[in-house]
């Protein structure tokens, strides 16, 4: 099922990521984006016209879906606008983090469709994975929709609990963040083992990228990759002694993921 008309509402990294992803697949007929400072550079397309409010929607676009791709602290001010757009034929759809469904019910009515959802950044490369649930309202034809417009920029799952949504945003969601750090780590590292700086930064990207592609063009799991690079008293093992220790690596990432989901969890509030 194709989508006719989509309204896009806000057009950052992310939302402008997600529209790139519509474009190159063909997704929709009709995209409106409400962005005050007008489509991200490189966005030429006739299928796509920037307005800078809610107030300058076209009056004839009844969108099959509207996306809701504004930060979590503006959505206070964004989100009742969009109420007169509540239909039966109408999914919305969030990409926000901390907002949960019961917010968008609360805003756009009791009759609103809604689907919630987490993408993370890789979604601007077509590589992002994004976690949705649904609720009640939601038909499985648009279920279907929405998941064609979140699979654009990658993979996607869906869950029924929606309680799983802060533990979704603190692995996924913030995990880019975690991988960027283990990089300035590794490279900090590398200096402090004697490389110039611009060899060790060149190593430690290097070697985390393609540890990611090697992942992903696997079957294996992470376990038995690791294994394979582990000789028994070898150098790797002495790294991995340190890093898998009961306050390493391990530890202080289920504490990092804990103190995401909290702050997922105060954000809904």
């Amino acid at each position: 099922m194709a989508a006719s008309s989509l309204l896009l509402v806000g057009c950052g990294k992310m939302g402008g990521a997600m529209l790139d992803g519509w474009l190159r697949a063909g997704i929709a007929g009709r995209i409106v984006v409400v962005e005050p400072g007008g489509l991200p550079p490189g966005i030429a397309d006739p299928a796509v016209r920037a307005v800078a409010d809610a107030t300058s929607v076209p009056a004839d676009l009844a969108p099959d879906v509207v996306i809701f791709a504004v930060k979590p602290q503006v959505m206070d001010a964004v989100v009742p606008s969009y109420a007169g757009l509540v239909r039966p034929d109408t999914v919305f759809l969030s990409i926000a983090a901390g907002r949960p469904i019961a917010y968008f019910e609360t805003h756009l009515g009791a009759g609103a469709a809604v689907v919630r959802s987490m993408p993370n950044t890789p979604a601007a490369i077509g590589r992002g994975i994004t976690v949705a649930c649904a609720n009640a309202r939601v038909t499985p034809a648009r279920a279907d929709l929405c998941e064609r417009l979140l699979r654009a920029v990658g993979d996607v799952a869906w869950i029924d609990d929606e309680a799983l949504m802060d533990a979704v945003t603190a692995v996924s969601g913030s995990g880019p963040a975690y991988v960027f750090l283990l990089v300035e780590a590794l490279a900090r590292a590398g200096e402090d083992a004697g490389l110039p700086a611009d060899l060790a930064q060149r190593l430690a990207r290097a070697t985390v990228s393609g540890s990611g592609e090697l992942l992903r063009q696997s079957t294996a799991p992470a376990s038995q990759l690791r294994e394979a690079v582990t000789s028994p008293g070898g150098t790797t093992r002495a790294a991995l002694d340190v890093l898998m220790a009961d306050d390493g690596l391990g530890m202080l990432l289920t504490r990092a993921v804990a103190a995401a989901a909290r702050r997922s969890r105060e954000l809904a509030q």
